[in-house]
């Protein structure tokens, strides 16, 4: 089977596998463009909400189609004040059903509808090549870390967003190493976090930063750094003891 992932302007029919053989896969899987970035929009997916409340961070988990007319989005919210979270989810017009799915002590799980008139970016950045890296809620709309096989499809991710009025701003944008598919897969805001609580001295003890002033220093929450550092050091230990 031929599943086209690749370029528009990589025209090999073919690559071969580790046998030599022709796999019928054609790869873009080398180097390419990641970019993190801040969307926002008044319609954007759940936008009224997290303008409402700014001390939780929001990660969707998955989106499912249900039938043609209705999609369901399952989201993890990390924070303290969920009565708060949950009394803006309750009128938002992005969304419609909400329901609370699952509950931890520091996060809870929702099931929410997208309503007709919600803004959304996932699909695009799959139809013009995009890979969604990473997503999370941020004091201004989404933070997203997204891969392009090439500048143009970064372009075209950006014509999609211009052309729905979806604001833009880069925060930073690098080349994709072939390496960058290494053991421990670390994202740019993991990898981030971990320096700075590294060279500031959290691992330390005693420690010499907390996480509500690393919180402070990355301008995220504090549940957002408790999550970050959990998933970061999780990947590590897979990657190290497995």
């Amino acid at each position: 089977m031929s599943i086209d992932i690749a370029d528009a302007e990589d025209r090999s029919d073919a690559v071969a596998d580790a046998d030599g053989d022709r796999a019928g896969i054609r790869s873009v899987a080398d180097g390419g463009i990641i970019a993190q970035l801040r969307l926002d929009h008044p319609d954007l997916f759940l936008r009224p909400t997290l303008e409402r409340t700014a001390d939780v961070t929001v990660e969707p988990d998955y989106w499912t189609a249900v039938d043609a007319d209705r999609t369901l989005v399952f989201v993890t919210v990390y924070g303290s004040d969920f009565d708060a979270f949950e009394t803006a989810l309750s009128t938002d017009p992005t969304v419609t059903d909400p329901v609370l799915v699952d509950r931890y002590p520091d996060r809870r799980v929702y099931r929410v509808a997208l309503a007709d008139r919600t803004v959304t970016f996932t699909a695009a950045t799959a139809d013009v090549g995009g890979r969604l890296l990473e997503l999370s809620s941020s004091r201004d709309g989404w933070l997203v870390q997204l891969r392009f096989p090439d500048r143009d499809r970064l372009v075209a991710f950006n014509d999609y967003c211009r052309n729905r009025d979806v604001s833009v701003t880069v925060d930073h944008l690098r080349v994709s190493d072939d390496g960058d598919d290494a053991v421990v897969a670390l994202t740019e805001k993991q990898q981030e976090l971990l320096a700075v609580a590294h060279e500031e001295g959290y691992f330390d003890v005693p420690r010499g930063i907390s996480q509500d002033e690393l919180a402070d220093r990355l301008e995220v929450s504090k549940s957002a750094v408790s999550q970050r550092l959990r998933r970061a050091i999780g990947e590590l230990c897979g990657s190290t003891l497995a």
